[in-house]
């Protein structure tokens, strides 16, 4: 690819990460991300021939972005309680700065689980491992014995779920307030770390 090329796809990259944000994946519209992007429809089409497509490219990307740190806090020698800490924490930071991913994970397990699954294992991400780290601090009695697999979803449940159901949530405890509802979202961080933390303490 030429660096005009790369350029051209990363102003189309950029530009799709901001109306997705702005408008979710429903309500973005091809032409919209083209103006944005300085670019004509019939060049964004060229790149990305369908709104899914281009979509799954920036979800990709924000998994990308997303990995490093994750996998930096699975492999370091710091304890299974500090990982749990640091992983909820960093996890609910990204779900916060791209509020798009949450929908797309839940509507693409759905429709394509199988794709969605391939996309988390190309970025990195191994569940197997996961499991493992778990179950050998279950055996050293570092954690009480819960299966792990139970564990895994309820840490993504408390930290997906309020994100993805931000729109009734922040209506029915909030008064529809975005600030009061964010300042909840900020606190909870800390609220699900030490709720999932001493839940499984020996």
């Amino acid at each position: 690819m030429s660096e005009k090329d790369k350029t051209t796809e990363e102003k189309i990259l950029e530009a799709a990460r901001r109306i997705f944000v702005e408008k979710g994946m429903a309500g973005a519209r091809m032409q919209q991300i083209a103006d944005d992007a300085g670019i004509n429809k019939s060049l964004l089409h060229y790149y990305y021939r369908s709104k899914d497509k281009l979509f799954l490219a920036v979800f990709r990307m924000a998994i990308r972005d997303f990995i490093p740190g994750i996998k930096g806090i699975i492999f370091s020698d710091i304890s299974v309680y500090e990982k749990l800490d640091l992983f909820i924490k960093r996890y609910m930071d990204v779900l916060l700065s791209k509020p798009f991913v949450p929908m797309f994970i839940l509507q693409e397990i759905q429709r394509d689980p199988e794709r969605l699954f391939n996309v988390f294992l190309e970025a990195g991400i191994r569940p197997d491992y996961i499991l493992k780290e778990f179950e050998r601090s279950i055996d050293k009695g570092v954690i009480r014995g819960i299966d792990p697999k139970h564990l895994i979803i309820n840490v993504l449940s408390l930290c997906i779920f309020p994100i993805a159901a931000r729109p009734m949530m922040q209506r029915m405890f909030y008064a529809n307030d975005p600030a009061a509802y964010q300042q909840f979202l900020n606190e909870r961080k800390a609220v699900v770390s030490d709720f999932v933390i001493n839940a499984i303490k020996p």
